[in-house]
């Protein structure tokens, strides 16, 4: 899950719920009162340096002093917006765990078979796993960072998740279009995959990101037992 410029998927029909609120800071985060578009773009251009800088020498070696000495601001200007760094790392941290984990927000009234919904639901969240590099990477690296509020909205969002892939999973085996056993281990097998890429994956590589993204999407769907129509 990096943070890049990757189009946001939106949850969207009768699944669109609270869960993608971000968890709630302390009181006294930043003296930022109302955004605007101006203030909007500030907080992105602290988001984004302080991304390379926790990306490039991780949290601990990471300090504010050094964020603002890389934006060329004063540390008034930075407080403004956030309370502290970790306010920071679990704000860039949030924006890829909520694409990963929405990608099966499907209208309600959508007609298509469950295994297609399945596939494009995967293939969605290896995509924001891949997008948003290299802040997508940053609760594999260092879990131990995060406050137990943001961890448990974040298991909220996974279970999310995996309470729609679930019963699609079962219902594309009943329409005799998938092939597996166990579901749950089928379901965690199969989105696993995106979480490797943070030991290997870099831009510029030998493969394009969508070329990773539909290699890993293949490898998922043989993991989920993809019945190839004849």
């Amino acid at each position: 899950m990096g943070i890049t410029s990757a189009t946001r998927h939106k949850p969207s029909g009768d699944h669109q719920s609270d869960t993608t609120a971000q968890p709630h800071l302390p009181q006294g985060t930043g003296r930022q009162r109302a955004a605007t578009q101006g203030t909007d773009l500030q907080r992105e251009r602290i988001l984004q340096a302080a991304a390379q800088l926790f990306a490039a020498q991780g949290y601990a070696n990471t300090t504010m002093a050094q964020i603002v000495r890389d934006l060329g601001v004063t540390k008034p200007f930075v407080y403004y917006y956030f309370r502290d760094k970790q306010e920071i790392f679990e704000t860039l941290s949030w924006r890829p765990a909520v694409d990963c984990f929405t990608a099966l927000d499907f209208a309600a009234t959508d007609p298509r078979r469950a295994s297609e919904k399945v596939l494009e639901g995967i293939e969605r969240l290896i995509r924001a796993t891949v997008s948003h590099h290299p802040v997508a990477f940053f609760p594999y690296r260092e879990p131990q960072v995060y406050r137990p509020e943001y961890i448990a909205a974040q298991k909220k969002l996974a279970h999310h998740f995996y309470d729609l892939l679930c019963p699609l999973l079962e219902e594309a085996r009943r329409d005799g279009d998938l092939d597996f056993d166990e579901t749950k281990i089928t379901a965690l097998a199969a989105c696993s995959l995106p979480g490797f890429l943070y030991s290997w994956y870099r831009p510029g590589g030998r493969l394009s990101p969508d070329e990773v993204v539909a290699e890993l999407t293949k490898l998922a769907s043989r993991v989920i037992g993809l019945r190839t129509k004849n």
